[in-house]
């Protein structure tokens, strides 16, 4: 009889438990399992009214559906980067995930993205970095280098090495702003000693400030040959004011700027050259990756990213590199809709 109560319980526990295994999940247990929390990303533009930035949403939401999880988008209405440091704090107080971010001003917000980190929360960078400790990745439309190279070259082709030319760009404080125009200037001095570069003015982010500014160089430097626009309000804005000036040809126009808002201008010949990326592509790969730091599907050391339906990228050090800056002309710009 003694011997019948071990056998008794073994039989009673294999019932129970499996005798030591964990129970098979059938299709009934697994439908009464809870849902993976969704993810939720927050990105946050420059200013989130700018072209540029709802044109980076537009692949930040394809993005989101393929992969099933939330996206906020918020942002100041002009670049403020206190506003952007109010944001991200609102952001860790109500848990989100990752925070992918432009920085308008790399120091100012490096402080607020490294309290979030503290709290848990994942912290990537696009179109703009922050100081690498504030952020895990930097998702990297260009280099600076390549940036600045690319419109110094096209500035020189069009005045054939000589001559004098202004930049406008967003603010003072952008950084990746300030990064170009250092690249700017390297390729000026290496390349083109016999162009002067004569002024740098801030547009706010805003087309008819840009637009206001563009005339005042006009009036102020009459040799002025080229303006060169390093945010995509300021193209079109000094677009209109070369245009107003009845000086279509004799002051250039080139810069930063989405194709669907410089095609017409393009097309009249008041503006030469657009230079800039696949906007929505950033978006998208944006918060791919962000959703991948945030599931551990990309860590530190990677070499590349899958980025769903638009492939692999190369990773170099911890910027993930969409590509080389691509130059819209009255020839090929009718090929693109963003």
């Amino acid at each position: 009889m003694n011997l019948l109560v071990p056998l008794a319980l073994c039989l009673l526990t294999a019932a129970l438990a499996g005798c030591g295994r964990s129970p098979e999940v059938g299709p009934a247990t697994a439908a009464a399992s809870p849902e993976r929390k969704k993810i939720t990303v927050a990105l946050l533009p420059k200013s989130k009214g700018n072209g540029y930035f709802v044109s980076c949403k537009q692949g930040a939401d394809r993005a989101a559906r393929e992969l099933g999880i939330e996206l906020i988008y918020d942002g100041p209405t002009t670049p403020d980067p206190a506003r952007q440091n109010e944001i991200v704090e609102n952001w860790v107080t109500l848990g989100v995930d990752v925070i992918a971010v432009a920085c308008e001003n790399r120091d100012g917000i490096s402080t607020a993205l490294r309290r979030a980190r503290e709290k848990g929360v994942h912290v990537v960078t696009f179109d703009a970095d922050a100081q690498p400790d504030a952020r895990e990745f930097f998702v990297n439309q260009a280099t600076p280098e390549g940036i600045g190279n690319a419109l110094m070259d096209e500035a020189a082709r069009l005045l054939n090495g000589e001559g004098e030319f202004a930049i406008i760009t967003a603010s003072l404080t952008a950084q990746n702003m300030i990064e170009w125009q250092r690249h700017i200037e390297a390729r000026r001095l290496a390349k083109y000693p016999a162009m002067k570069n004569v002024a740098l003015r801030p547009c706010d982010d805003l087309k008819d400030k840009a637009q206001a500014e563009a005339t005042t160089l006009l009036g102020a430097y009459p040799k002025l040959g080229l303006i060169m626009a390093i945010c995509s309000p300021a193209v079109p804005g000094t677009a209109e004011a070369v245009k107003q000036a009845g000086k279509i040809g004799k002051v250039r126009v080139i810069g930063l700027g989405l194709p669907s808002e410089n095609k017409r201008y393009v097309k009249e010949g008041v503006t030469d050259t657009v230079i800039l990326w696949k906007t929505v592509d950033l978006g998208y790969l944006t918060v791919q990756a962000a959703v991948a730091v945030v599931r551990g599907e990309l860590k530190p050391g990677a070499t590349s990213l899958r980025a769903g339906t638009l492939g692999e990228f190369r990773i170099a050090g911890d910027n993930i590199l969409l590509g080389e800056p691509f130059l819209f002309t009255k020839d090929n710009i009718d090929q693109f809709d963003f």
